[in-house]
C-alpha cells in the first residue's frame, strides 16, 4: 500500500534522486575565500588555530590565488599583516602599504580572472588593536576613523581592488567611503558593508592571523552589534543600503543563521556571509580529535548559510568545498 506521507521518503531513495529534487545548491561561485598576506617573510607562515591557513608571502600569495582561481573561485578577500603599526593605522593606506603592494600583484598576475576584495579596516595597523583613531579618553573617534577609511579605500582602488569592504561598524563609513571613491574616479569600485558584524566570541583565531591584540584587554562591543540583537542588524542594514552600499554581509554566519534569512528576505541587494575564524576551527579541532567528519561537517555549515539566503559565503573552507563540488 501506499500512502501521499510517502511521496518525500520516496524521493529520497538514491543520491540522484536526493540531487535531483536539492532544495538548496551550493556552488563554486557561492564562495569566496579570506587569504592574508604578510610583510617582511620569505616562507608562508602556518597560523596555529587555523590548521591549514597560512600568512602568505607575496609570491605565495599569487600561487595560492591562482590555485583558486583555476578551482573557479570568483573571488579572494585580502587581509594584511604588516611590520609597522602605529595609533592611526597609517600603512592602511599607504600606497607602498603591503595589501596595496599585493593587489597590484595579483592583478598583474591574474588580470579580471579574479575578482579582488580588500578587506577595509584599521585593526591589524594601529598598535592598539581597534578598528579606529582614539580619542584623548581611549575611545574610537567614529568621525576621524572614517575619512581614514576614505583614505583607505582611494588607496585599494588604486592598486586594483574590484571591492572594498569596510569591517569596522562605523557610523557613516560607507558614505564617507562612496564619496570619496567617486570624488577620485572610482564610481566602479563596488562596496561590500559589513553592515551586521557582531561583537562575537569567534573571532580568536583571525585576531592571531592578523596579530591583532586590543590593547587593555578591552573589547569592541561599543562599535560592533550586540549578539543579543536582530531588529537592529535590520537597523544597521538600512543604514548601509541608504548611504550606497553595493552588497552586505553577515558575520558570523552559522550563529547568526536566523539574521541571514531576515536580510535576505527584506533586501534585494547581494547578501554575503563570513563563516568566521572560530567557526572554521572548531570544526577541525573536532576533525583532528576524531569526534566529527570535518568535511562533511564543513559542506553542511556552508550549504546551511546559502540555505538561510547567503548569495556569496566568505569561508576558509572555499579552496577545500571547490575541489569537493568540482569533482
Amino acid at each position: 500500500m501506499s500512502f501521499p506521507e510517502r511521496r518525500l521518503r520516496r524521493m529520497r531513495r538514491t543520491p540522484v534522486l536526493r540531487r535531483m529534487v536539492a532544495e538548496t545548491r551550493l556552488s563554486v561561485d557561492d564562495l569566496i575565500a579570506p587569504l592574508f598576506v604578510r610583510e617582511g617573510i620569505t616562507e608562508p607562515q602556518p597560523i596555529l588555530s587555523l590548521p591549514g591557513v597560512v600568512q602568505h608571502t607575496r609570491d605565495s600569495l599569487v600561487k595560492e590565488a591562482r590555485r583558486l582561481t583555476d578551482l573557479g573561485i570568483p573571488a579572494i578577500v585580502l587581509f594584511g599583516v604588516p611590520v609597522r603599526k602605529d595609533a592611526e593605522g597609517s600603512d592602511a593606506w599607504n600606497p607602498d602599504g603591503i595589501v596595496q603592494v599585493a593587489l597590484r600583484d595579483l592583478r598583474n598576475e591574474l588580470g579580471e580572472e579574479l575578482v579582488l576584495i580588500a578587506d577595509l579596516c584599521l585593526d591589524e595597523y594601529t598598535d592598539h588593536g581597534h578598528c579606529g583613531i582614539l580619542d584623548a579618553e581611549g575611545r574610537v573617534s567614529n568621525d576621524e576613523t572614517i575619512e581614514r577609511y576614505a583614505d583607505v579605500a582611494v588607496a585599494q582602488a588604486e592598486a586594483g581592488a574590484d571591492i572594498v569592504a569596510p569591517s569596522g561598524m562605523m557610523d557613516g563609513q560607507v558614505r564617507a567611503i562612496r564619496t570619496r571613491l567617486d570624488e577620485h574616479g572610482f564610481s566602479d569600485v563596488a562596496i561590500l558593508a559589513y553592515a551586521a558584524k557582531y561583537a562575537s566570541a569567534l573571532y580568536g583565531p583571525f585576531r592571531e592571523a592578523v596579530d591583532v591584540t586590543i590593547a587593555g584587554g578591552g573589547d569592541r562591543k561599543a562599535y560592533q552589534q550586540d549578539l543579543r540583537n536582530s531588529r537592529e542588524a535590520l537597523a544597521e542594514v538600512d543604514l548601509d543600503v541608504a548611504e550606497g552600499a553595493d552588497m552586505i554581509m553577515v558575520k558570523p554566519a552559522v550563529t547568526y543563521l536566523d539574521v541571514i534569512a531576515a536580510v535576505r528576505q527584506r533586501f534585494d541587494l547581494p547578501v554575503a556571509a563570513y563563516h568566521v575564524s572560530g567557526e572554521y576551527a572548531m570544526i577541525k579541532a573536532a576533525a583532528a580529535n576524531g569526534w566529527i567528519d570535518g568535511d562533511a561537517v564543513g559542506l553542511e555549515q556552508v550549504t546551511a548559510i546559502k540555505r538561510a539566503g547567503a548569495d556569496l559565503i566568505l569561508t576558509y573552507l572555499a579552496g577545500d568545498l571547490a575541489e569537493t563540488l568540482g569533482a
